[in-house]
């Protein structure tokens, strides 16, 4: 699994490290871990190191030095360095000094000096290493600094962001202003949670973690991203004693006569997800049974379906409030998706005492939190711990980014799977059906959460291979997702 710590975990993390290490031996490390990938990067770009152009902006403290250190280590080698420093008077000395002394240069880049020599630098160069701003900036890029990364993203040069681009929000992923795309940032340490979560992922490129040896409490992560092997350890696989009722039964209550495509796609994610059987309620039944032959549809509503270990309900549910509030008096597991998110009452969702698992995009979680949009999908971590608080709920808030946060706090796993092309009409209907599926099963919801979006971002690269896809195409492609997983 892979972790996120947040800024003052690892704050405290490098302090007990260099408490006990020689004086700047901590640094010493980052810097050869990113020169080391400067190399790389430079082998692609330029073939070589030698004689290739490397431009460093540097600002004031830690992150400068990092830079200034690597830049040193890449000049021995005979590449050209200029480093750009946008505060010289507070520019890390002895990292100034190491790459004085291994032949690179120095211009002035603050806002005494105008952007123009430096942006003039910056079109000729192969590589540009981004060490103005550390973890502890907050807010966008300063004005001296937005000509030079607009300079960089206009430039040929791959551009390495040191630690996590400048201007992005280490904590939160949060980009309130200017700040550096990169090809390819090179953390230490650990990877701090705007690495892994939009918008600031967005500018983030590819994600190198070098191991500096930092102490870190596990117990202190703030996100979680499930690779394969977690995934598989939670997938349910029956046993040979297994019928469909201890394999789980997934209701679903959804769809409409206006919607009936919503019951058909969610029973097919719940089919997919390895329910034992899917009990469907509501008007679509005929349009179920016609794709789902196996599918168990009853008319006589949620509390006479018959046995069930969890609920969908919501997609495709059109005005029916009155299912919905029914499904929440069930005292199993409850997935509320789509329309289920608007009839839900929140004081029934918070008295449940069963798991729920709220399944929102950032457009019904704005009008949940009272919200505009675009403040959801700007603050995705926040907004999703936000949600769950409110409701006493896990929530998945789906999106660019998926994050799913505990009904109880703790870190919030990201989803590292999935593709644009999911984003299509019913998709979000067949993962519903597919976390359903494994809510029955009798994973906690923050565990049947996060292994849906998992495999459903799978089976979405699978559908699409580089092309559209339809939300029955991801559907059909779950089960080579499990299979994927099951092989590591």
């Amino acid at each position: 699994m892979r972790t996120a710590y947040g800024v003052e975990t690892v704050r405290t993390a490098e302090r007990q490290e260099m408490a006990r290490l020689p004086e700047g031996a901590l640094m010493q490390r980052a810097a050869a871990g990113l020169a080391a990938a400067c190399t790389e990067v430079l082998g692609r770009v330029a073939g070589r190191v030698y004689g290739s152009r490397v431009v460093l902006l540097v600002g004031s403290g830690d992150n400068g030095g990092d830079a200034l250190y690597a830049g040193a280590r890449l000049a021995r080698r005979g590449a050209g360095v200029a480093a750009v420093l946008l505060a010289p008077e507070r520019a890390h000395g002895p990292g100034l000094a190491a790459l004085r002394r291994a032949g690179g240069r120095t211009v002035t880049g603050g806002p005494e000096a105008g952007a123009g020599p430096a942006v003039e630098l910056i079109g000729r160069a192969d590589l540009v290493v981004d060490g103005i701003v550390g973890i502890g900036g907050r807010g966008g890029l300063r004005e001296e600094a937005v000509p030079l990364a607009d300079a960089a993203a206009r430039s040929r040069a791959a551009v390495v962001a040191v630690d996590l681009p400048s201007g992005v929000d280490a904590d939160t992923g949060e980009v309130r202003g200017a700040a550096v795309r990169a090809d390819l940032t090179v953390t230490f340490g650990a990877h701090k949670p705007g690495l892994l979560v939009d918008p600031a992922r967005e500018h983030a490129g590819s994600v190198r973690l070098v191991d500096i040896g930092l102490p870190l409490p596990g117990e202190a992560a703030e996100l979680e991203a499930l690779q394969h092997a977690d995934v598989a350890r939670l997938l349910p696989v029956p046993g040979a004693e297994s019928d469909k009722y201890r394999r789980g039964v997934v209701g679903v209550a959804a769809g409409s006569a206006r919607y009936p495509g919503a019951a058909v796609l969610a029973v097919a994610g719940a089919l997919r997800g390895g329910a034992g059987a899917v009990r469907y309620v509501g008007p679509a039944g005929d349009a179920v049974i016609a794709r789902f032959p196996e599918t168990l549809v009853s008319e006589q509503g949620p509390r006479r379906a018959g046995r069930v270990q969890a609920w969908v309900v919501g997609p495709g549910a059109g005005d029916d409030a009155g299912t919905v509030a029914e499904v929440l008096t069930a005292e199993v597991p409850v997935l509320i998706d789509a329309d289920g998110l608007r009839l839900a009452d929140r004081d029934a969702v918070r008295a449940r005492t069963a798991a729920t698992l709220m399944t929102p995009h950032a457009g019904e979680a704005a009008a949940l939190l009272g919200v505009a949009r675009e403040e959801v999908e700007g603050a995705r971590l926040s907004s999703a711990r936000e949600l769950a608080a409110r409701y006493g709920a896990t929530v998945l808030l789906k999106g660019s980014t998926t994050v799913v946060a505990g009904a109880d706090g703790g870190p919030v796993r990201v989803n590292p799977t999935g593709t644009s092309w999911l984003a299509t009409a019913g998709s979000g209907d067949v993962l519903s059906g597919l976390a359903g599926s494994l809510l029955a099963a009798g994973l906690s919801a923050l565990d049947a959460g996060s292994a849906a979006a998992y495999l459903h971002g799978l089976a979405g690269r699978f559908a699409a291979d580089g092309a559209p896809a339809g939300a029955h195409d991801v559907a059909e492609a779950i089960p080579r997702a499990w299979r994927d997983v099951g092989r590591g």
